[in-house]
């Protein structure tokens, strides 16, 4: 698997990131086990997770898809092969939220702790905290990278302008920036990064990794009726691309997909990894056969004229 340079930073990543997020919610500890046993002998070598997952889960408090990759990782003694993404910021319980320094300090310990590991190879900021300076947050997390608790770290959620703002901050204050953003950005839903964020994440040189890369789903192609929405507990998320943009697209896919001997969710991962301004996308899986759709995503080329039918049929 041809690997490429995350942004500025000495990480190396195939070109699709395992989404955690499903980790001890859709995929218990042993199918957990499994996939990403599949998807690292695959040649790919990126995870991504956050210390939230997966709290949404009833009788969950957040912090299992980390200690799920943590006993994944020293029952098959992968940590040097694997590069481990995690965030902090979003709320873990009363006044464990946001990127002030003392919380990013204590939050910072129990990921590496449920984890099992030294260091995190990359560490994000889940969401911006308004109520936060930029510079405490840049100072916290340089402060980390300083310990040897981090490598790099950067910003999640992140608009044009707080992008800038942080670039700005870390100028200002003689400190080290963000150098990976991860945003929502898909065939579908282009608005948050097309545009000012893209060309600004291009110009400074960043690494960037997607995130609900198939749409929660939709771009796969089993959603396309009310029907098909009780598939899986995330498919009532799908239901809001059930409009005549989002069907174009899907036969677009399709088309793609038929000529290629390829699946719907194979071609949109493969638009996202030959997108510029886009290093890897992440995308999930539960079943084996959705991460063989993610390794053929990471290994399949689109010719020009396929991502020309690709662009047409999602234009606005």
């Amino acid at each position: 698997m041809q690997l490429r340079r995350l942004g500025q930073t000495d990480l190396s990543i195939a070109p699709l990131v395992f989404g955690g997020n499903v980790f001890g919610w859709t995929a218990d500890k042993a199918t957990s086990f499994d996939l990403l046993d599949r998807f690292v002998g695959a040649g790919l070598n990126a995870i991504d997770t956050a210390d939230v997952y997966s709290a949404w889960v009833p009788g969950n408090k957040g912090g299992e898809s980390e200690t799920i990759i943590g006993e994944w990782l020293k029952a098959r003694g992968k940590r040097d092969d694997v590069v481990i993404i995690t965030k902090v910021g979003s709320e873990m319980g009363p006044g464990k939220k946001g990127l002030k320094a003392t919380y990013i300090e204590q939050a910072v310990e129990a990921s590496l702790r449920r984890l099992g590991i030294d260091t995190i190879d990359l560490y994000l900021a889940h969401f911006p905290d308004v109520s936060t300076p930029h510079d405490e947050t840049l100072s916290a997390f340089a402060k980390l990278k300083q310990a040897g608790k981090i490598r790099w770290f950067g910003g999640s959620n992140y608009n044009a302008e707080q992008l800038q703002a942080s670039f700005d901050a870390a100028k200002a204050n003689g400190l080290p920036r963000f150098e990976v953003l991860q945003p929502e950005y898909n065939l579908y839903d282009r608005g948050k990064y097309d545009g000012a964020l893209r060309d600004l994440c291009i110009a400074a040189g960043l690494g960037v990794i997607t995130y609900f890369s198939l749409a929660k789903g939709f771009l796969s192609g089993k959603y396309r009726s009310e029907a098909d929405l009780g598939q899986s507990p995330r498919g009532g998320a799908a239901k809001a691309y059930f409009n005549p943009r989002g069907f174009r697209i899907l036969d677009a896919l399709a088309a793609v997909a038929g000529r290629r001997g390829a699946k719907s969710a194979d071609v949109a991962l493969a638009w996202l990894i030959q997108r510029a301004g886009v290093t890897a996308p992440i995308a999930s899986a539960t079943k084996p056969a959705q991460v063989e759709s993610l390794i053929n995503g990471a290994r399949l080329q689109l010719d020009p004229g396929d991502v020309a039918e690709l662009d047409a049929a999602a234009a606005p």
